[in-house]
């Protein structure tokens, strides 16, 4: 018997109607910040831009910080995705360097890269940056546990691990900007998993050595 397929969810007019001009003023604030830059770009030019109401812009966006952050919670998403996609019986080490390496890859465009660059000029932005890592550590350790189960000791060893693959992701997007040039996105990547693996290996030895 074949399973039948839960219908797709379809947008209303309403519902794409306030997709559109959220994407408006998304797309007007990005323009605007990459040509004149975070700071001297104001709400009320996004929004003659974007063709909104301040209010419009406010019933969407608390402040200018946030449609720099809109992107975000969508690569939490891509990367609990990826991670529930990989085969059930995939140890966790390689789940997460895969589904985050194919995550990174699918997210890093011209707007990405260039939004990155953006933040890391942008002193207050700098700062915001950083309360990302720690809702992606959450999201990760939920997707871990989802597929590896519950259990108190499965559920410790999935936050440690999700506590130090988000930290060497901070690690790794400073250490973007200071790359050699032509070192693709995917080669970055790789070499700094294998950087992790090799270090954390190191520090067990190292720890072994103490008992």
């Amino acid at each position: 018997m074949t399973e039948k397929k839960q219908p797709e969810a379809v947008e209303g007019r309403r519902e794409r109607k306030r997709r559109q001009t959220r994407e408006r003023i998304e797309q007007a604030a990005m323009s605007l910040f990459m040509e004149r830059g975070f700071d001297a770009t104001t709400i009320e030019e996004i929004t003659e831009a974007a063709d909104v109401s301040k209010r419009s812009f406010f019933d969407y966006f608390p402040s200018k910080e946030e449609v720099v952050f809109a992107w975000q919670d969508s690569f939490a998403d891509r990367l609990m995705a990826a991670i529930a996609a990989r085969p059930s019986g995939e140890s966790a080490v390689k789940t997460v360097e895969e589904a985050l390496t194919a995550t990174v890859m699918a997210s890093a465009d011209e707007r990405a890269l260039a939004l990155s660059d953006l933040i890391h000029c942008t002193p207050a932005l700098k700062a915001r940056d950083q309360l990302k890592y720690a809702k992606l550590e959450q999201k990760l350790t939920e997707a871990l546990i989802a597929r590896k189960g519950g259990e108190p000791e499965i559920r410790a060893r999935m936050r440690l691990l999700s506590a130090v693959v988000i930290g060497a992701l901070r690690v790794g997007g400073e250490l973007w900007q200071e790359r050699a040039a032509g070192v693709s996105m995917e080669t970055f990547a790789r070499e700094t998993f294998g950087e992790l693996w090799k270090t954390l290996a190191e520090f067990g030895d190292e720890a072994k050595g103490r008992l």
